[in-house]
């Protein structure tokens, strides 16, 4: 299967957003990943809703919405309108994850589901079968630039068992120090989608390492 490629624009120019949103526009990634952080379920503040709005102005590809936040359940409805095609929400920051999935999919968006690397896949076997896509993290939110969590791989293994044993169309998405060394053993694993944030944007060809992330098989 060949890769979804997701690069994080939470590694790109803000300065320079427009830009960067259209190289994406006119590479070979498939959709455009947007962390949102509140500061208060990670340790950093990165974008809110008029970002989201701007860049959907400009994108011609769906927005991949990571919400790092408490509470997001107060806000997913907003994000949706600001043009979010998948919402993924924390199962950390939701103690009630089902109503959580189902506010999501009720708004007409994928429903997403990010989960720490301490948090065992065990937790989503009574609901596998309603996510759309389950973003696993291969870093501690909250920061780019991590390395990659060995231990990733396997968890990918044992979510790929799951979602065979549900038949489940459930995606994979890893998110979190993807580089070109370890996103063909992540797809092996049966990983679905590849988030890359600093690998795509700290380089001086950007729209060659989606290229490349694109045609690992």
């Amino acid at each position: 299967m060949t890769p979804i490629i997701a690069p994080s624009v939470l590694a790109s120019d803000f300065a320079n957003l427009q830009r960067e949103v259209e190289m994406i526009n006119t590479s070979q990634a498939d959709w455009v990943h947007i962390d949102i952080m509140d500061g208060v379920f990670v340790p950093n503040i990165s974008m809110g809703l008029p970002v989201v709005e701007a860049i959907k102005r400009h994108a011609k590809k769906p927005l991949d919405v990571h919400l790092m936040i408490v509470q997001p359940e107060k806000y997913v409805e907003a994000f949706q309108k600001a043009g979010a095609d998948t919402i993924s929400v924390h199962i950390e920051a939701c103690p009630h994850l089902h109503r959580n999935v189902q506010q999501i999919k009720s708004l007409g968006c994928k429903a997403g589901v990010a989960v720490n690397p301490h948090t065992p896949i065990s937790s989503l076997s009574d609901l596998i079968q309603d996510i759309d896509l389950v973003c696993l993290m291969s870093v501690n939110p909250g920061f780019g630039g991590q390395k990659f969590i060995e231990h990733t791989y396997d968890k990918i293994r044992a979510l790929r068992a799951m979602i065979e044993n549900r038949h489940t169309k459930t995606l994979i998405e890893i998110d979190g120090g993807v580089n070109q060394q370890n996103a063909k053993p992540l797809l092996d694993a049966g990983a679905n989608v590849l988030v890359a944030g600093n690998f795509v944007f700290s380089s001086s060809n950007p729209k060659e390492v989606i290229q490349r992330l694109k045609e690992v098989s």
